[in-house]
């Protein structure tokens, strides 16, 4: 058991991705549709950019802390 317990340290890389590019997808093509086809406020333009940059920071981030960082801390 490591020091953080026995975390399945794959799995949560797995995880991370696909909600990840989950996010990405929804951001992107929530702000595509809204400017193209429907007519919606500033605000909600605005929360599809930071669901598709959330998205983008998991996307990028969670194999590198759950693939490389957090396996060599222990």
């Amino acid at each position: 058991m490591g020091r953080y317990g026995s975390i399945d340290y794959p799995s949560y890389v797995k995880r991370g991705v696909l909600l990840g590019l989950a996010l990405m997808i929804v951001g992107e093509m929530g702000g595509y549709l809204a400017e193209n086809f429907f007519t919606v406020p500033a605000w909600e333009e605005t929360l599809f950019l930071l669901v598709a940059g959330v998205g983008l920071l998991a996307f990028l981030l969670s194999p590198i802390l759950f693939g490389v960082v957090l396996p060599l801390t222990e």
